[in-house]
C-alpha cells in the first residue's frame, strides 16, 4: 500500500467538484504500491520518480490520466484520447462514482499495465514538430518577418508546436492573425506560450 502524500491529503480536502469519486480513484492508485506525488497541482503516481497516472478533474467528469497510455493494452476500450493533439497520454473518465466501483478491478489491471509499459523501457513515438501543419497566417507572416522566421525557428520544437497549435486551432483567420499579433513578442523573445 503506498504511503499517503501530506499534499495529495490538503488537495482531497479541497476537491469540490468530484470529492467521492477522487478518494476512491485514490484508493485504487494507492493500492498499487507507487509512489503518490503530488504533480501540476494533482495526485500523481510515480514509479522510482517516473509518472505513471495522475488523478484530475474537470468540470464534467474526473479522470485517471495514463501518461503513456498510446503504449498501453485497452481490454475494455476504456482509454480516451484527449484531443487530437495528444500523442501520449490517455485518460479513463468518470462522471459517478458507480462507474468507479464497477471497474475497479480493471483500473487496478490497467495501474499494473501501466507500470509494465513504463518498467519495460517503451517510448511513444512522438510526430516531428515538422509534421504539424502551419496556418497559411503563420506561414506568411514568417516569409515576410525575417526576425519573426528567425525567432520561431530558434524556439524548442515544443515552444513552436504551441504555438502552431495555439495559431491553428482558431476557426478564423482573423482570430489567427491576431493570435499571431499577440504571440509575436513573446516569439521575439525567445518564449513560449505559456512561459
Amino acid at each position: 500500500m503506498t504511503k499517503a502524500n501530506p499534499k495529495v491529503d490538503a488537495w482531497m480536502a479541497r476537491e469540490k467538484a468530484w470529492p467521492a469519486e477522487c478518494a476512491a480513484l485514490r484508493e485504487v492508485a494507492q493500492a498499487s504500491g507507487l509512489t503518490e506525488d503530488f504533480k501540476w497541482g494533482q495526485p500523481c503516481y510515480t514509479l522510482d520518480g517516473r509518472n505513471i497516472v495522475l488523478i484530475h478533474g474537470f468540470k464534467d467528469y474526473c479522470a485517471l490520466l495514463f501518461f503513456k497510455g498510446a503504449l498501453m493494452k485497452d481490454p475494455k476500450g476504456l482509454l480516451i484520447r484527449q484531443t487530437d493533439n495528444v500523442q501520449s497520454v490517455r485518460q479513463i473518465r468518470f462522471t459517478d462514482l458507480a462507474q468507479i466501483e464497477a471497474l475497479r478491478d480493471d483500473l487496478k489491471a490497467y495501474i499494473e499495465d501501466a507500470i509494465a509499459v513504463e518498467t519495460s523501457g517503451a517510448k511513444v513515438e512522438r510526430k516531428a514538430t515538422e509534421q504539424f501543419p502551419m496556418p497559411e497566417e503563420l506561414a506568411a507572416r514568417l516569409d515576410a518577418d525575417f526576425a519573426l522566421k528567425t525567432a520561431f525557428h530558434a524556439l524548442t520544437p515544443g515552444r513552436q508546436r504551441g504555438y502552431l497549435l495555439h495559431i491553428a486551432s482558431a476557426k478564423q483567420a482573423k482570430t489567427r492573425e491576431s493570435r499571431i499579433d499577440k504571440c509575436a513578442p513573446r516569439i521575439l523573445a525567445g518564449k513560449g506560450l505559456d512561459d
